[in-house]
């Protein structure tokens, strides 16, 4: 199951199309079937029949099952444009960099004699391409969601909360808990 911070890379590569997906149901399984080559494979990922794919793809079906919908849905965004997703998310990494924008409860480990309670605290802060390029490369490999939520607060630790360098120098380590929401954009 995928974790927040995927849900979130996964949206804002969404915003990376230069055209939408096929809206018709028709026209996204035969988007499929040229995927992945037959109706029995695009079954197979779906969790149908290859006879309920070729029904689809004749237009003998005009409406699938929500929860087929939905899967056939996420197969063709997941497909849908992946060199442009790809170059949106080098450029990312290498010169533009990822903003977050965040509802959250923040703590933080801090010097004695600050407050370092934590608290709901709403963000935007645009972070600098290394934390992309760590974000993507996790992403990437598997890394778990916990992994992710470490890089961000990493940049937000750098870019907001220490300004770069220039305040709260003694602040030590910056845990983002309790997720309101979490949206990316690059």
């Amino acid at each position: 199951m995928a974790g927040e911070i995927e849900d979130a890379i996964e949206r804002a590569g969404r915003g990376a199309f230069t055209r939408q997906p096929p809206k018709t149901l028709k026209g996204r399984i035969g988007y499929l079937i040229k995927q992945f080559g037959s109706a029995k494979a695009v079954a197979a990922e779906l969790g149908v029949t290859a006879d309920s794919v070729n029904r689809y793809r004749r237009g003998a079906r005009k409406h699938a099952r929500p929860d087929v919908a939905a899967r056939i849905d996420h197969a063709v965004r997941q497909r849908w444009q992946p060199q442009v997703r790809r170059r949106r998310q080098k450029q990312a990494a290498a010169t533009t960099g990822i903003t977050v924008e965040t509802r959250a409860r923040f703590g933080y480990s801090a010097a004695a004699g600050t407050t370092d309670d934590g608290r709901f605290r709403r963000l935007t802060v645009h972070l600098p391409p290394a934390y992309a390029q760590r974000l993507f490369d996790v992403r990437d490999t598997g890394g778990s969601d916990q992994q992710m939520r470490g890089i961000i607060a990493d940049g937000l630790k750098e870019i907001y909360f220490q300004d770069g360098g220039g305040r709260a120098m003694g602040l030590s380590d910056v845990e983002i808990n309790d997720i309101d929401y979490l949206d990316l954009d690059y």
